[in-house]
């Protein structure tokens, strides 16, 4: 057997020197964050064209819209709100044909220094409660009444001053800053409602992974399969509350109003554009083009109505409430419902109410913040309203 070959100091450094050069590509490589499968090919393929959101953008400017606005006189516009009002009803699933008892129930009552709060459920149909919480001013009825909608949280807790431990604090330290309380204490009376997939409304799996998970997905998803909406539901469990306002007595079921933030507001514009009983509207971080906000970027499943983007856009919707008042608030910072698209629909719902004669009842704030609720220019605004 032969020797091998004794390495010389020129062999080693070599060798030396190639494991350096493996190390520094392995650490490039290591290094490296590898974005996927088109990776290298950028410029041989049109990327956009990869890309379902932009897709869906484009498809937008070609989406049918057959029933938006573009009545020229006021005899017009009511034909139009007629059919209009129609479709959207279909679009979000229907409602019930006979209303059911309410059945109320209160469930407690507690005295503050400033307001009363009264906690109470309803079944707003077979196999559905809903709880609401009423908070009446220390003075004489009957009074203006705001129905009062929170969006995604905890609930009703997120808006009447409840605290995670269940203590009745008035902190404002989330995005709702505690409206309802705002309400009475400016003399109308708030009822905060729970809507269904949020706080107390919520299958065991959800409520059992925090306060603020909401039961959105599946119960939404489910809505869906039924041939119904989310948006639906939450409808008619405000419709069933203006039933409920009529019968008490400390609550004047002529002047209802309803205000929202978030998903509050998705239900403020639909339940204000299909209930005319409805008086007032005060929608806040939610007007905006379908476009530009749940069109554009990831939103909870509980948005959406299906096929909605063949009849009308969001301001199609919101045009429905005229000529009856609507405040609408957005602010400068707000990530997913943005300034830009908010401009843009008020200025169409605006021009709604101009062939309605009335756009002297529109009002609308641009606040400094982000995705919250201000209430500064709506609030009075809405006191002045009801009365």
């Amino acid at each position: 057997m032969s020797n091998p070959k004794k390495m010389t100091r020129r062999d080693l450094a070599f060798t030396a020197a190639l494991f350096a050069q493996a190390g520094t590509a392995n650490a490039a490589e290591e290094g490296h964050k590898y974005t996927g499968p088109l990776e290298g090919f950028e410029n041989k393929v049109p990327m956009k064209e990869f890309d379902p959101v932009a897709w869906t953008i484009d498809r937008h400017k070609s989406a049918p819209l057959k029933m938006t606005f573009k009545a020229t006189n006021k005899k017009q516009a009511e034909a139009w709100q007629k059919a209009f009002r129609a479709k959207v009803t279909e679009l979000v699933g229907g409602f019930p044909q006979e209303r059911t008892p309410l059945k109320p129930q209160t469930l407690d009552v507690a005295e503050f220094p400033d307001y009363r709060r009264e906690r109470f459920v309803i079944e707003t149909r077979p196999g559905v409660m809903m709880l609401g919480v009423l908070l009446t001013p220390k003075s004489s009825g009957p009074f203006a009444t705001v129905i009062c909608s929170p969006g995604h949280g905890r609930g009703v807790d997120d808006i009447i001053g409840v605290d995670e431990n269940g203590k009745t604090i008035s902190s404002e330290k989330n995005i709702y800053h505690d409206f309802a309380l705002k309400v009475v204490r400016q003399g109308q009376a708030a009822i905060a409602i729970e809507n269904m997939a949020f706080g107390c409304r919520r299958d065991q799996k959800t409520k059992a992974k925090s306060l603020g998970t909401s039961a959105c997905q599946p119960t939404a998803g489910a809505a869906l399969l039924l041939g119904e909406t989310m948006v639906g539901w939450r409808v008619y469990d405000v419709m069933r509350t203006i039933d409920w306002v009529g019968t008490r007595p400390e609550l004047d079921a002529k002047r209802v109003a309803i205000m929202g933030l978030s998903g509050g507001g998705t239900v403020t514009v639909f339940s204000a554009a299909l209930d005319t009983r409805i008086k007032a509207a005060f929608v806040s971080g939610y007007l905006n083009t379908f476009r530009d906000c749940i069109m554009s970027m990831s939103h909870c499943i509980d948005n959406y109505v299906p096929g909605i983007l063949n009849w009308g856009e969001m301001y199609d919707v919101a045009g429905l409430i005229a000529p009856r008042p609507l405040f609408a608030e957005s602010g400068e910072r707000d990530p997913i419902f943005p300034l830009h698209g908010f401009k843009e629909a008020f200025g169409r719902v605006q021009a709604t109410y101009e062939v309605f004669g009335a756009k002297d009842q529109t009002g609308h704030e641009i606040h400094g913040g982000a995705h919250e609720f201000s209430g500064r220019d709506g609030l009075p605004w809405l006191k002045s309203k009801l009365g």
